[in-house]
């Protein structure tokens, strides 16, 4: 039981998790769609996770002036991604409080799933704290305080209900190919991309992992267990200037912008 504990946001080693919050966040088809018709996925992957992320880390640590300069960033992005529904398809807008609400719900949940795997479980007090945090994702854009639900008990049930009503279809599945096997992007990237799949196939609930398409059995799930209990030891003992570096980067690159 990990008691006490600070900063749970800023640990970079949630970042692995990032492809599961992706995934689960397109599997919602109202999100899903708008990512496939407006999403810059193949020529930059890494622009939604740094987009993402320097959000996330200025509503949580930033200043006024950083919280405002975020979501109008946001806002900005967000302005042209939305259609009217027609016969033959659902519409979507990015400023929808629902989807608004599934996104960042994703975040909270992949961010405790990840930590809890590297820490342990979190004490009642400091898992609450989280969750008011991620909260205030979602409330400094359009959802309504009166929308996220009120306590972790009510956020779970949300949970359990959202997760009935996720599907992959053809247009969904062709975000996730570029997501995991981008076509373009730094070297890097594509050398870090087969652990990446990997983590990101072992962190999703089973029946999506299913859907979309991504092998797994137990002897995968042995050396999933093997690799996070891996990372943790490595993680661990870092000193917090390496553990916070990605907060800390993004923050400062919001600041100079």
């Amino acid at each position: 039981m990990v008691r006490g504990l600070a900063n749970i946001g800023a640990e970079s080693v949630l970042l692995v998790g990032a492809g599961r919050a992706i995934l689960m966040q397109i599997a919602n088809p109202a999100v899903g769609h708008g990512v496939a018709e407006h999403s810059r996925f193949a020529e930059d992957p890494l622009d939604r996770l740094q987009a993402t992320m320097t959000y996330v880390y200025a509503v949580v640590y930033g200043t006024e002036e950083q919280r405002a300069a975020a979501r109008r960033r946001v806002n900005r992005a967000h302005a042209p991604v939305r259609r009217e529904a027609d016969s033959g398809s659902q519409g979507y807008s990015a400023f929808d409080a629902q989807s608004q609400l599934w996104v960042v719900a994703t975040l909270y949940d992949t961010a405790v799933t990840v930590y809890e795997r590297i820490y342990g479980e979190l004490d009642e007090e400091t898992a609450d704290r989280v969750y008011q945090d991620y909260a205030r994702i979602g409330t400094t854009l359009q959802v309504p305080p009166q929308l996220w639900p009120a306590d972790r008990a009510a956020f779970a049930a949300y949970w359990a209900e959202s997760l009935q009503m996720l599907e992959t279809d053809a247009v969904t599945l062709s975000v996730a190919r570029n997501l995991l096997h981008p076509p373009s992007g730094p070297l890097w990237l594509r050398l870090i991309m087969p652990p990446a799949r990997f983590i990101t196939a072992g962190l999703l609930p089973d029946e999506l992992r299913e859907g979309f398409g991504l092998r797994w059995s137990s002897r995968h799930r042995r050396h999933f267990d093997r690799t996070m209990r891996t990372v943790g030891m490595v993680y661990r003992p870092l000193p917090q200037r390496v553990r916070h570096w990605f907060k800390n980067y993004y923050l400062a690159q919001l600041e100079r912008a």
